[in-house]
Formats: C-alpha cells, sequence, structure tokens
C-alpha cells in the first residue's frame, strides 16, 4: 500500500522543521522559509520529489543528507492516524502533542530500542523538550532506554563546542599599534589607498590542554561521558593531551587521535587503564609530574581534572604535586560531577587539600555542565 501524502501546506512544513530542529537538523528561520518557498515553487509533485525539495533546502552536510529521509518518515508517517475531515482528506491536527510524540517514537525506536514504561507513563519525551531534559540530567541518573540518545546529543553539543573554539583560536587578536611602513607597502598595489592595515605585534600562542580524567569506581558512573568529552575536545584541538588515572597513570592521547569515536572506545577497552579501581589522586599526580611534567606544563597550559576529589592517599602529597602544577601551568581546573548535587560541600580530606591551587572549580555531573567549560576557558 502506497504510504500517504503528506499535507503540504505552509504551517505543516513549519511544523516539520521545527520537528527535524528538536532531532539534530539545524532548521532555523531562513532554511525553514527556504523550504516553503521552494515546496511552492514546484508545486503538486509526487512524495518522493517532495522529499527531495525539502531536503535539498534544509540540508548542508552528508550527516544532515543522511539524517533527513529518517526525520521525513518519522515526522509524515503519523499522518495515517489522523483524524479524517467529513470530506474525507486529512485534518491539520499533526501538530498536535500526541501526533508529535508519535513521530518522536518512530524516529528514536532504532536507536535506543522500545522505552519501557511504568503504569502506563512512557520515559520518552519529545522534542527539544527531550533534548532539555537529557542536557541537564545527571550522568549518573540516565535511564537505560535513554543513553543512546544522550549519547547522540552529547556528541553534538560537544563537536560545536569544539568547533567554535576552533574558529576563535583562528582569529588573531589585533596588536595596539600599526605597522605604519607594511600599511603603506601593502597599499602600493592598491594606488596608495590603506584598505588592509598592518599591526604589530607578537602571534597570540594556542592553549595546550591537558586533561586528566579519574576513572575509579567512584567515578563509574561519569568517566565514560567525560571520555567522549576529551574526544570531542581533542578531535578539534592539536595541543591536546589526555590521561586517565585511579591508582596509575595512562597516557591516552593517541587512543582518541581517531576520526571514529567506536574505534577509539574499542581500542580504548582493549588497553589495561584499571578501570573502577581504587583512586590515588596524589600519587598519580606525582608519577604525572614525574614523566609528563617537564614536557607538558608550560605557561601557556590548562591542567583540567576531572575527579570527584575522593582519594585514599594522603592529603599532603595531592597539595603538594597539585601545587607544582598550578606553578607551572596558565591555569589549573577542577570540575567535579559532585558538585551539581544541592547539598555537596567539598569537605573530603584531599578535595580541602586541593582547591587552594585550583583556580576553577566547577561541576561535570551533565551535559550543561560541561558544555560551560567554553565559558570558563
Amino acid at each position: 500500500m502506497p504510504p500517504e501524502e503528506p499535507d503540504r501546506s505552509a504551517a505543516s512544513i513549519l511544523a516539520f522543521c521545527q520537528f527535524a530542529r528538536a532531532h539534530g537538523l539545524p532548521a532555523g528561520v531562513q532554511q525553514s522559509l527556504a523550504a516553503v518557498e521552494a515546496a511552492k515553487s514546484i508545486g503538486e509533485v509526487a512524495r518522493q520529489e517532495f522529499a527531495f525539495t525539502l531536503r535539498a533546502a534544509l540540508t548542508s552536510s552528508k550527516h544532515e543528507w543522511d539524517l533527513f529521509p529518517q526525520l521525513f518518515e518519522a515526522f509524515w508517517s503519523a499522518s495515517r492516524h489522523r483524524d479524517k475531515t467529513p470530506s474525507g482528506k486529512v485534518g491539520k491536527s499533526g501538530q498536535d502533542a500526541q501526533e508529535h510524540q508519535a513521530s518522536f517514537q518512530a524516529l528514536t525506536k532504532e536507536s535506543i530500542g522500545e522505552g519501557s514504561t511504568a503504569e502506563g507513563e512512557t520515559k520518552s519525551v519529545w522534542g527539544a523538550s527531550a533534548q532539555q531534559r537529557l542536557q541537564k540530567m545527571d550522568f549518573s541518573n540516565v535511564p537505560q532506554d535513554d543513553f543512546a540518545l544522550m549519547e547522540e546529543i552529547a556528541m553534538r553539543l560537544f563537536r560545536r563546542m569544539s568547533l567554535r573554539f576552533s574558529r576563535r583560536f583562528k582569529i588573531r587578536d589585533l596588536a595596539e599599534r600599526v605597522d605604519i611602513r607594511r600599511t603603506i607597502r601593502r597599499s602600493i598595489p592598491r594606488g596608495g589607498d590603506p584598505i588592509v592595515l598592518a599591526f604589530q605585534g607578537r602571534k597570540p600562542q594556542k592553549r595546550r590542554l591537558v586533561i586528566f580524567l579519574d576513572i575509579s569506581g567512584s567515578m563509574n558512573a561519569y568517566s565514560l561521558f567525560l571520555v567522549r568529552f576529551a574526544y570531542a575536545l581533542q578531535r578539534y584541538f592539536k595541543r591536546v593531551d589526555t590521561f586517565l588515572f585511579s591508582t596509575e597513570v595512562v597516557e591516552i592521547t593517541e587512543v582518541l587521535r581517531t576520526s571514529d569515536l567506536r574505534e577509539a572506545l574499542r581500542r580504548l577497552s582493549q588497553k589495561a587503564v584499571g578501570w573502577a579501581g581504587g583512586t590515588k589522586i596524589g600519587e598519580s599526580l606525582k608519577e604525572f609530574n614525574r614523566q609528563f611534567g617537564r614536557k607538558l606544563l608550560t605557561g601557556n597550559s590548562v591542567f583540567i581534572i576531572l575527579s570527584d576529589g575522593w582519594d585514599t592517599g594522603e592529603p599532603e602529597l595531592l597539595a603538594e604535586e597539585l601545587r607544582r602544577i598550578s606553578q607551572r601551568v596558565q591555569q589549573v581546573v577542577w570540575l567535579n560531577p559532585l558538585l551539581g548535587l544541592e547539598e555537596y560541600e567539598p569537605v573530603t580530606r584531599g578535595m580541602s587539600a586541593a582547591l587552594p591551587h585550583v583556580d576553577v572549580f566547577a561541576p561535570a555531573h551533565n551535559l550543561e555542565s560541561l558544555v560551560a567549560l567554553e565559558r570558563i576557558l
């Protein structure tokens, strides 16, 4: 049986654009208006040509091009459940919440499986509400049904953040003085008009990020998402060095240098890194300082610790080693997942000893807090 024809009114097209935007397609106002105009220009055509027209108007990359058919079918497949009008035509009730809910469940069925329900209540939340909910949800509270969707949203947010970082680092800050001689030389081919100014000053250097990630047992609910966070940063920065630690230090910089996250995680799983073990932060920092400190810790480095601060070692050792690091780097940032809890206070011996040597102490319990690192840096 052929699929029913989608409603091609401007309202339905705009509703589809809103639906697509909520599920990863950057269909902004300009793209949405372009889709409406494109649909008007082609008139009455077959369903496939209509879908291709919207696809051309709303996508600008291979990822978006491949994602579009799934979104198109998920949105308009709900039309077969719509109420019929007295004339027998399909009504425009596709904008109501029930229909969008059905579309969202159809879209996410493959990626996260059938969501389990309790007492008739579904765990799925459609559209932008789902993204907002998952961005604010503590990693330790993510339901199994939402885990795959959470990963997808996480990597999309991390990629956007890293791309913004990259663009900013490519912009050179203007120096205080104009270089008159170079400006005059540049103006000669343009008839003497100083169209392009030359400035004096040193070119700013990119920061080196050193990531120190706790994978002990107490961090088990957070470490996998934080590894993805480190991967996203390293994917777009040349000067990122990543280390895992629990009772010993393991460098994973080269493991994460791949264009395929799944391949990176597969290679990481084959590496003996002491997942879910004990925690000796002070001894791990001492080992890092001894092996890598001279090479990686410079005045242009930002040292990022991702840990809950639970330490079975001596707090004096932790304080001393962190003090040495803080003296050599531009900034020490400690991201603590427990800081997202309202009742949390950094009163453990290890955390209390470390704080005097930390420049930024911030949470790392959900996607929203990790993306906030962009403002911190």
